[in-house]
């Protein structure tokens, strides 16, 4: 079973789009599928505006048909809605090829927060891009069903996996000298991520931002008193997770969060709001505090037990994640795709 999965995200970019598919790329044979990918890669690319490390590819409908014609897929699949995504969906439906999407971004709420776009544009947008398919991804019930609210059929539960070789529960202290609690954020310093919420928080000790972005040289300015440690990976970032006390995520716009896993899977606590992705990827009360006040949320994710936040980051897996999205394709592509399927949660499995 050969599938061509289509992204305009891709290395050397750090985000929760290219973990999941390098992961899923990684547990593909495994789950019985081979996966090729189309990215940036071997074309020319234009920096985003506002966000010089994402590359838009410069690429045709044509260059999809070559691709294709190359590896030869028997099934299609549209990770993201930029240049390349775009480009694969003018291929498949001029070759009358069916394809699914995945739905990781809330590119409505990101254009309104940068320009006077409309929300209802971009959903609108989002509506023409993904009912065209026959059936799209998205990390968590309450997503799948702000979709469908938006008028986007055949919303499909795929929810995400965390690698727990990787990240789990060390004994060691990467801030030795700085003063405790630590509440940590990771992920990109970038506007959407609403950092300010975290870091203009009264609280004891010390908040500390892993990570790089656009806005990494703004907040380094306006809060000096916070540590920016700049981005980390593999067990460098895996250590710093399980130094922290308590790690804090502001954001009020992802879809699902995969650093809330990492966190937990090193046995750290978790804070957030109640929104999208924290709460359906949070069990309140029990491995993080979700509410509408972050600084009441981050103060009581220090009472809570480090091991039961491993526990529960136990229950996710990139096998479950591969083997949920090679089910959903098969489905998608029947003679019959239902209007929505939100069962089957990776994380029951």
């Amino acid at each position: 079973m050969r599938i061509l999965l289509a992204t305009d995200a891709w290395k050397p970019q750090i985000n929760g789009v290219v973990n999941t598919y390098l992961n899923l790329e990684r547990e593909s044979a495994a789950e019985g599928f081979d996966l090729s990918f189309l990215t940036p890669d071997g074309f020319r690319t234009l920096p985003l505006p506002t966000y010089d490390e994402i590359r838009l590819a410069l690429i045709r409908p044509s260059d999809v048909a070559e691709r294709v014609e190359y590896t030869r897929p028997d099934f299609i699949h549209i990770a993201t809605e930029g240049p390349i995504g775009l480009a694969t969906r003018a291929f498949c439906l001029k070759a009358g090829r069916p394809f699914t999407t995945s739905y990781h971004t809330r590119f409505p709420e990101y254009l309104a927060a940068r320009a006077p776009i409309p929300l209802s544009w971009g959903y609108g947008f989002e509506r023409w891009f993904h009912n065209a398919g026959v059936g799209v991804m998205a990390a968590s019930l309450s997503l799948c069903q702000e979709l469908a609210e938006h008028g986007i059929r055949r919303v499909n539960l795929w929810s995400r996996g965390v690698d727990l070789d990787l990240f789990r529960r060390r004994a060691v202290d990467r801030f030795p000298n700085l003063p405790r609690p630590i509440f940590l954020y990771a992920g990109r310093v970038a506007v959407e991520k609403n950092l300010d919420a975290f870091l203009g928080l009264d609280l004891p000790g010390t908040k500390v931002i892993v990570g790089k972005g656009p806005q990494l040289d703004e907040l380094r300015n306006r809060y000096p008193d916070a540590v920016f440690t700049g981005a980390k990976f593999g067990d460098d970032l895996a250590e710093h997770y399980a130094s922290a006390d308590a790690f804090v995520f502001p954001s009020l716009t992802d879809t699902f969060g995969n650093v809330l896993l990492e966190a937990m899977a090193c046995g750290v606590p978790v804070a957030a709001f109640n929104v999208t992705g924290p709460k359906d990827v949070v069990d309140n009360g029990r491995v993080g505090i979700i509410g509408d006040d972050l600084r009441e949320a981050a103060l009581g994710a220090l009472k809570l037990d480090r091991t039961a936040c491993r526990a529960y980051a136990e229950r996710f897996s990139w096998a479950a994640c591969a083997r949920r999205f090679r089910d959903i394709i098969i489905e998608a592509n029947g003679p019959e795709p239902e209007v929505s399927r939100f069962g089957n949660e990776n994380s029951t499995n």
